[in-house]
């Protein structure tokens, strides 16, 4: 394929496109917000430390600080009307006795509702300790299904990644396909100066080992990808993994299928523009190959979070064929 196809990336800055979002950006239906509902006395002392501390600690993978949920503070008499509309609520009150619940459509469809009452601050402290991080998966996961159902509404014909990979996927309409390989498929999305993207590639199954140094070994596979097709405006540019900070990797599954997930920053080598990405290196020892899916963003005026939860719900909605 000539060069000057390769050039036509993505990241240009004077593209002033429309921004679509995944879903509706406005009041409960805001991605990644929670309404946290508790007196003023206790969000303004050690309660509310620890709350922040948990719900709006730094996302992982990010270029900037972002907090991990959007929190929002209401006092408990607000419970009813406009707040019982969030789609998370987590009430947090002092009672008799120590109590922690997750009920689901309390208020409106969807919707998670955590309640944690303690006799004292102690008691309410050691109970968002105890279950903080099963809070966040839980709304995380929420978040997820909830931009995948949003996608399913619109969803655009994959036939072409389906025949190449032996997969299906949920992509939106706002993305169109820039490069087309034997082996890899990238497709992108306009945002106001700046773009999202989406890589497919396989390789074979023995090229990362699972037991060894795994993130050395996917990012020398990204690196060498970022190399052959994804270039920058500027001559011999290529996206590489910045090397200032590690990647953060975890092991999961997708579809049933072991997973290990990393996410970093990408930077252009020889070049300024950078951003965070999401990959998912999905062992799929029924074709003995390793299924690469991707998801990077370039927007240098944007927070990030959100668009890389959109990335993240795509490639979580693949299905095997």
């Amino acid at each position: 394929m000539k060069r000057a196809f390769f050039l036509c990336l993505i990241f240009s800055s004077m593209l002033s496109c429309k921004d679509r979002d995944a879903i509706d950006e406005t009041g409960a239906s805001r991605i990644n917000s929670v309404a946290v509902i508790i007196d003023d006395l206790l969000w303004n002392g050690e309660i509310g430390d620890s709350i922040r501390n948990k719900f709006a600690s730094p996302v992982v993978g990010l270029p900037q600080e972002e907090p991990l949920f959007t929190i929002t503070q209401y006092p408990v008499k607000l419970l009813e009307g406009y707040v019982a509309n969030s789609r998370h609520i987590i009430v947090i009150k002092k009672g008799e006795r120590n109590h922690f619940s997750i009920t689901h459509n309390e208020f409106r469809t969807p919707q998670t509702v955590i309640r944690i009452y303690g006799k004292t601050s102690r008691d309410i402290i050691n109970e968002i300790e105890a279950h903080a991080t099963d809070i966040i998966e839980k709304i995380h996961k929420r978040e997820i299904q909830e931009l995948q159902q949003t996608i399913r509404k619109t969803p655009q014909s994959t036939s072409r990644i389906s025949e190449k990979f032996k997969i299906k996927i949920d992509i939106p309409t706002s993305y169109r396909y820039v490069m087309e390989q034997p082996h890899f498929i990238w497709l992108k999305r306009e945002i106001t100066s700046g773009s999202t993207s989406i890589l497919v590639y396989e390789v074979p199954l023995q090229s990362v080992v699972r037991d060894g140094n795994a993130v050395a070994d996917i990012i020398r596979i990204r690196d060498s990808i970022g190399k052959l097709y994804v270039h920058g405006n500027v001559p011999n540019t290529k996206m590489i993994t910045e090397g200032s900070y590690a990647p953060y990797m975890s092991n999961t599954e997708i579809a049933d299928r072991p997973t290990i997930e990393t996410k970093g920053t990408w930077e252009l080598d020889r070049d300024f523009m950078s951003g965070p990405f999401i990959n998912y290196c999905i062992f799929d020892t029924a074709n003995n190959r390793l299924l690469f899916m991707e998801g990077f963003c370039y927007a240098p005026s944007k927070e990030k979070r959100d668009l890389m939860l959109e990335l993240e719900a795509i490639i979580k909605s693949v299905e095997f064929l």
